[in-house]
């Protein structure tokens, strides 16, 4: 797993001296005698990954945004952006965008709504972020419950339990207003956060998913992202099947079939036609061999190596019911294409359309891992 980590190092440090938060008093904070606390909260929320801590890397900040934390704690870092030694929001935003680049898979940041709104303002649902409270205002849902309820929480992403992306508020609050003891929060935007395993609409009574019904969200949320001018790769697999179903389309079931704007273009490509008809912004939505867990290397030839990358790893739209991803027990999804630079490339976590506006965050990885 590749990990983003931004330490907002002077969040919540007017709490303890009655200043009600740190937005424009961080040096009468600290001339009051106020103590730093976001790396040590960042600490307790990393702790439950040391058992892993050879399975993971970060992308960080220099300093006390990250880099200190992380090589006192011992693990494997990139730092991706250079902080001033007083920092403040526009590093955090500055370090965002670094992390961002460099294609992180799940950034976490300590700080409070503050920090929230600063991350949201580069990031906002482009990639999944889970917050570590450490500032005096949380009033925001992109945060964990604790800070070790953070790290437990990718920690059980890291084992291969199913996590839902959810959809949260960023909400702050006037400081200087609070400190007159009036609370006027306001919703600055939305972040996509892992949480715990949901089921939403197609279930059955006792929390089981109803196959035709989710098959159905499934379907209906691949279509929903189906813009006019741009092409899709449809691979093979009963799921993949459903969806040209669903557009009325025929279907190769062991095939690859391409469509744009909701019409079929061509039927059964080979590897060589179907490198010949991508064009930029391609999609290629994929589903996994049940039981197996593979995604690539069984079924699907035609997508060969110089295909996926023509593609792009961002333009995969892995689908699946929740049922079949339970079934894998917390193996990851294996990606075996025959060329060992590519399934290095293309292992990590990946968002599985499971519904309608219903993903889950799920692992894949190299057979050899």
């Amino acid at each position: 797993m590749k990990l983003g980590l931004i330490i907002n190092p002077v969040a919540g440090v007017g709490g303890s001296v009655a200043l009600k938060g740190s937005d424009g008093v961080v040096e009468e904070a600290l001339a009051r005698g106020a103590v730093k606390q976001a790396n040590n909260r960042t600490r307790t929320a990393l702790e439950p990954l040391l058992a892993v801590k050879d399975k993971l890397s970060f992308i960080t900040a220099s300093g006390e945004m990250g880099a200190d934390l992380l090589q006192e704690m011992g693990f494997r870092f990139e730092v991706a952006y250079q902080a001033p030694k007083d920092t403040s929001a526009e590093d955090s935003k500055a370090a965002a965008k670094a992390l961002l680049d460099k294609h992180v898979e799940l950034l976490l940041f300590a700080g409070g709504d503050g920090t929230a709104r600063d991350i949201c303002a580069v990031v906002e649902e482009t990639l999944p972020v889970l917050g570590v409270p450490a500032g005096c205002k949380i009033h925001s849902g992109v945060y964990a419950v604790t800070p070790k309820a953070a790290g437990e929480l990718i920690a059980s992403l890291h084992r291969g339990e199913l996590l839902s992306l959810v959809d949260a508020d960023v909400m702050d609050i006037d400081e200087s207003q609070f400190r007159q003891g009036v609370v006027r929060a306001k919703r600055f935007g939305e972040m996509r956060i892992p949480s715990s395993l949901r089921y939403v609409q197609a279930v059955k009574q006792g929390g089981k998913e109803s196959d035709e019904l989710v098959l159905h969200d499934i379907a209906s949320e691949v279509i929903s992202r189906m813009e006019l001018g741009q092409r899709f790769v449809m691979g093979s697999g009963s799921t993949v099947a459903f969806i040209m179903e669903e557009l009325g389309l025929a279907n190769t079931l062991l095939g690859v079939d391409l469509i744009e704007n909701e019409q079929l273009l061509e039927s059964d490509l080979t590897e060589a036609q179907l490198f010949e008809a991508i064009i930029p912004g391609t999609k290629l939505v994929i589903t996994l061999i049940g039981g197996q867990g593979h995604l690539f290397g069984r079924g699907n030839q035609q997508l060969s190596p110089r295909v996926i990358r023509a593609i792009g790893r961002d333009n995969i739209l892995v689908v699946a019911t929740k049922r079949k991803l339970q079934a894998l027990d917390g193996r990851p999804l294996i990606i075996d294409t025959g060329d060992a630079a590519l399934d290095r490339e293309l292992t990590g976590i990946y968002p599985i359309i499971t519904g309608y506006r219903d993903s889950v965050m799920y692992r894949a990885a190299n057979p050899t891992d």
